[in-house]
């Protein structure tokens, strides 16, 4: 994970679940503040037409990233990887405005919209390079599908009647059978969503590893694992499985018939995340996961 320094934006992209009040006002709120600052400002159509301040322009829906410096999301988790999935290809750096549960992906809060305003607006942010996953998958050596995901892929039982029966690959030699609900392949980033329910490592984001964390298996060797930056996991559904899925992010889903293989690697394309603190990997954990630490005392020198 590389860091580098903002620079003032001539234009922010607003993105935000508008369908929702909270979110709608805090991106009528937000604009008004940017606006201030004399930055331009634009929304996709939709989400534009639904805030209806004179200041945000419509941007191109087929290439809605294009000439824009910085994009400011308005949500949770999951309004956030919807704006990777259309900044990546751009390499728009994302600033996240929690309006959800944890938000761990997001920057700032809702009462901090002046802050956000005046920081994105002065360039004052930092940007992140978080990594991603590659997932290929095939049929009898034919590659059918693509795509990737910033937290994580996973392979998951299609119906709740039977196990999905899986066979788990780790560079080019077979490691183990699972039968369960499934499996999933985790970013460092991603280790604090789906693999951390599923009993995954925290792990921190500059930490250069992939992890594969069995969803309730039953099998002998069933543990979490973290593997090499350079590593390929491969997760074969054995032809006597039920069909099973791929999900990458919990959006995009991929029917997956018994007999298929699904190939996951960490990409060379990342995701940027702009940060307003300097606030550490622990700290955060602490503050979103609200865990108790009184009595520390540090070092005391």
């Amino acid at each position: 994970m590389s860091s580098q320094q903002g620079q003032p934006p001539a234009t922010v992209l607003l993105i935000a679940h508008t369908g929702r009040p909270a979110a709608l006002h805090a991106a009528q709120d937000l604009a008004h503040r940017l606006h201030a600052h004399g930055v331009a400002i634009r929304a996709l159509p939709d989400e534009a037409a639904d805030m209806g301040v004179a200041a945000v322009v419509s941007c191109d829906p087929q290439r809605p990233a294009d000439g824009v410096d910085i994009a400011v999301v308005l949500g949770g988790d999951g309004t956030l990887l919807r704006a990777a999935e259309i900044t990546r290809d751009a390499s728009v750096p994302l600033l996240g405005v929690n309006l959800g549960h944890v938000g761990f992906l997001a920057e700032a809060e809702a009462k901090e919209l002046q802050q956000v305003a005046d920081s994105v607006a002065a360039g004052e942010f930092r940007i992140e390079h978080r990594a991603t996953v590659a997932v290929r998958v095939l049929m009898q050596s034919r590659e059918l599908v693509t795509g990737w995901a910033l937290n994580e892929a996973t392979v998951e039982k299609a119906g709740r009647e039977r196990m999905v029966e899986l066979v788990a690959e780790v560079d080019g030699r077979p490691l183990s059978r699972w039968g369960g609900d499934g499996v999933v392949c985790a970013t460092p980033t991603g280790s604090t969503a789906y693999a951390f329910s599923a009993g995954g490592p925290v792990v921190w984001p500059d930490v250069e590893a992939l992890l594969v964390v069995p969803i309730s298996a039953h099998a002998l060797f069933a543990r979490p694992l973290v593997v090499s930056r350079n590593s390929q996991v491969a997760i074969e559904v054995l032809a006597s499985s039920p069909p099973a899925v791929l999900c990458l992010d919990g959006r995009r889903t991929i029917d997956l018939p018994p007999g298929v293989r699904v190939e996951v690697r960490l990409s060379d394309q990342s995701v940027a995340l702009a940060r307003l603190s300097r606030s550490s990997f622990a700290d955060r954990l602490v503050e979103k996961f609200d865990l108790p630490v009184a009595g520390w005392r540090g070092d005391r020198g």
